[in-house]
């Protein structure tokens, strides 16, 4: 849960300081080399693919059952984040039927629907994903390193 906040306090943070700056100050740091390798456009941003975690047709009433499901749920999306296509995940804070959020870095729908159905929560009909292309800061693709240094404990 930590680990989760602190990633959206970040992701939060980075989209804050980048409204912060004048163009001028941004036009005198940019830094090119650094925007090809995130693959930034002009404006410093980048598509991605967006998942809305909902609540699928499956209801766990087996609570072993559910902690081992989530326990696999925590190892793909660590699986996925140390591939480098998932940059963000994290958990609604209001236990609705919106579960969560999942920020792939990759080019399409399809990409990012593969990598979905990886998740042993969406096998299990537990979690039914939402996919839609996005814009966003080409910067939070450094969001897992600066996480990893920063993070004490894991899932």
């Amino acid at each position: 849960m930590l680990k989760i906040t602190l990633i959206l306090l970040i992701f939060i943070a980075l989209n804050n300081n980048g409204n912060a700056q004048s163009s001028d100050s941004n036009i005198q740091t940019y830094d090119s080399l650094l925007a090809k390798k995130y693959g930034a456009d002009d404006y410093g941003m980048k598509q991605f693919i967006m998942a809305f975690l909902k609540s699928g047709k499956n209801i766990l009433t087996d609570k072993a059952e559910e902690d081992r499901l989530q326990s696999e749920h925590m190892k793909n999306i660590n699986k996925m984040a140390e591939d480098g296509k998932l940059v963000i995940a994290g958990p609604f804070m209001d236990n609705q039927s919106l579960k969560g959020i999942y920020i792939f870095d990759v080019r399409t729908l399809e990409e990012a629907r593969e990598l979905t159905s990886t998740d042993p929560a969406v096998k299990a009909g537990v979690l039914e994903m939402e996919l839609h292309p996005w814009y966003g800061s080409a910067a939070l693709l450094e969001i897992n390193n600066i996480h990893n240094k920063i993070q004490k404990k894991s899932f």
